[in-house]
């Protein structure tokens, strides 16, 4: 279980398939303190396995049905990748329940400067508006987000100038393939609701 509140952002070493897995190796800081083998980090907002670390980086292994249904099938060396280490017990909750189980992937359809804010518009797969609400919960790549606004299956965020410095967010452009994963909650209350019988 992740909060979706970005510890740093890392960079993609080598991304490679290999005999049993794809290799991903990631360099890193924040995040490899108090790192341990099978620890779960969030990469992008897809939760991996520590499977090798060392003082500079970690190593996932990185299914083929996780590259097809994710933007991680993008990454190569120099990417920079957002990285949370997985909730603590006791810890500070910040931002909302993220599970690191992407629902699927949109497409960035408006990211631009509006004065001082910044403001990133994304179309998710059709259907996904029913999980969307205005000042609900989102993330992007792993990022918690507070949805501004929704039109179908497109959402609108603002942000803060922490999360463009902290995040790979800044680097993002107009048709950019992003990981998508909506509130946890509302996922729950559709399938409660969708097997009540009247």
């Amino acid at each position: 279980m992740f909060t979706g509140i970005i510890e740093e952002a890392g960079q993609v070493e080598a991304f490679a398939a290999a005999a049993d897995a794809w290799k991903l190796r990631v360099r890193a800081r924040a995040t490899l303190v108090g790192c341990a083998l099978g620890d779960s980090i969030a990469v992008n907002g897809c939760c991996l396995t520590v499977t090798r670390f060392d003082g500079e980086s970690f190593e996932f292994d990185v299914l083929e049905q996780t590259r097809r249904v994710t933007s991680l099938a993008a990454l190569e060396p120099g990417s920079p990748v957002n990285l949370e280490r997985a909730l603590a017990f006791g810890g500070k909750l910040g931002g909302h329940f993220v599970t690191g189980h992407v629902d699927g992937t949109g497409f960035v359809e408006i990211f631009e400067a509006r004065g001082r804010d910044h403001y990133l518009r994304v179309r998710g797969p059709e259907g996904c508006g029913r999980y969307l609400i205005a000042k609900g919960s989102v993330a992007i790549d792993g990022i918690s987000l507070t949805v501004a606004e929704v039109e179908g299956d497109s959402l609108a965020v603002w942000l803060i100038p922490t999360t463009l410095a902290v995040t790979n967010l800044h680097r993002r452009k107009v048709g950019d393939r992003v990981n998508l994963e909506f509130d946890l909650l509302g996922k729950y209350v559709e399938k409660l609701t969708a097997h009540r019988v009247t």
